[in-house]
């Protein structure tokens, strides 16, 4: 087992890294303030790990409340929200009753944006069971729902009392999932870790392939890269945004090809292509490294062709993008591989060829 700390001062936290972690009552318990949980979990991801985290905290004499929610993003949302608060409210769940998320990105968003809410915070604790999560959104404190015209516009930070990261769920991972989850460990080396995004070129076949010793690395390279950033920048005032990479044009795919029909992770590889095509068209980077780039996403059987929502559609969705600032929408952009800023100073003609003219857009499918 690893374990690193976001380190955010008296709420700092351990992301524990290992294999067989859904049987270790202890490393759980010194974080409960009562012993009574709610579990939050989905209907693909409960029957397969439900009973084993229940059996192993049952077993340590904490009662044990499940909420099974509908899978996938559509359901990422206030109705959603809601059967989570009616749950506690109907078992009368108190202030330190700990949520846990038992699940991918979606439950452990929805989880944590009702422990921020119900009785104006509860704790929570994040066990990601899915690669996207377990290197990206189960770190940081990022909570929230989607909106039908914005996606994550709706939520709070709001940190977890612990990550509990179990490589071995990654198992029963289907094969588009887990693919998914590699566009963020990408993302890192891209915007600020050069050496791991050569080690990423020279170990995707061995991600692919499910290799334990070297996922088990790639996940901790990347909490390690997302809890540097964190602790220095909670709240999204500066570098964080750089963690968006792909995301601004991302969350456009998602929402305009409607919630769940385009996985979080393809939109943002897509998202990022064009952010390295926008990149290219300003002269910061050339063509070989767009070439560099789109092949590691295809080796990690990512989509590199974006779908052709039109200038107009585009537009209106990043308009309500959380990096908006003073009407005017900023970018994660490429100064060079492994080296990324935001910015809201760019060509309009360069960003209108991008989304009119790119090579790297299709007709919508």
């Amino acid at each position: 087992m690893q374990t690193l700390t976001v380190d955010l001062g008296d709420r700092s936290y351990p992301i524990h890294i290992g294999a067989g972690l859904l049987d270790r009552a202890d490393l759980v318990l010194p974080h409960l303030k009562q012993k009574r949980v709610a579990i939050v979990t989905n209907t693909t991801v409960g029957p397969l790990y439900l009973e084993r985290l229940t059996a192993t905290l049952a077993n340590a004499g904490v009662e044990v409340l499940p909420i099974v929610l509908p899978d996938g993003e559509a359901y990422k949302n206030w109705e959603t929200l809601n059967t989570i608060f009616d749950a506690l409210l109907t078992h009368r769940a108190e202030r330190k009753t700990t949520l846990i998320a038992l699940g991918g990105g979606v439950i452990g968003d929805l989880t944590g944006f009702a422990a921020a809410s119900y009785q104006r915070g509860v704790p929570f604790i994040q066990v990601p069971t899915t690669l996207l999560a377990q290197v990206d959104s189960s770190v940081g404190g990022k909570t929230g729902i989607n909106h039908p015209l914005g996606k994550n516009m709706i939520g709070a930070f709001y940190q977890p009392q612990l990550v509990l990261a179990d490589t071995e769920t990654l198992n029963t991972l289907p094969d588009r999932e887990l693919s998914a989850g590699l566009a963020e460990v990408i993302k890192y080396g891209l915007i600020r870790d050069l050496a791991f995004l050569e080690w990423l070129e020279g170990n995707m076949d061995r991600l692919v392939a499910r290799d334990p010793t070297a996922l088990a690395y790639a996940i901790q390279r990347s909490c390690e890269n997302k809890a540097e950033v964190v602790a220095a920048d909670e709240k999204e005032a500066g570098q964080r945004a750089l963690l968006n990479l792909g995301h601004t044009f991302g969350h456009a795919i998602e929402a305009g090809m409607g919630y769940g029909n385009w996985l979080h992770g393809e939109g943002v590889a897509a998202g990022t292509i064009l952010a390295a095509d926008l990149s290219r068209r300003m002269g910061n980077i050339g063509q070989a490294d767009m070439d560099r780039m789109a092949a590691l996403f295809q080796r990690a059987g990512l989509p590199t062709v974006a779908p052709d929502l039109g200038y107009d559609a585009y537009m209106g969705y990043m308009g309500v993008d959380k990096k908006v600032e003073a009407g005017r929408i900023r970018f994660v952009l490429f100064k060079a591989l492994g080296e990324a800023y935001v910015t809201a100073d760019y060509p309009e003609a360069a960003l209108r060829a991008t989304l009119t003219d790119s090579p790297y857009l299709a007709a919508a499918r």
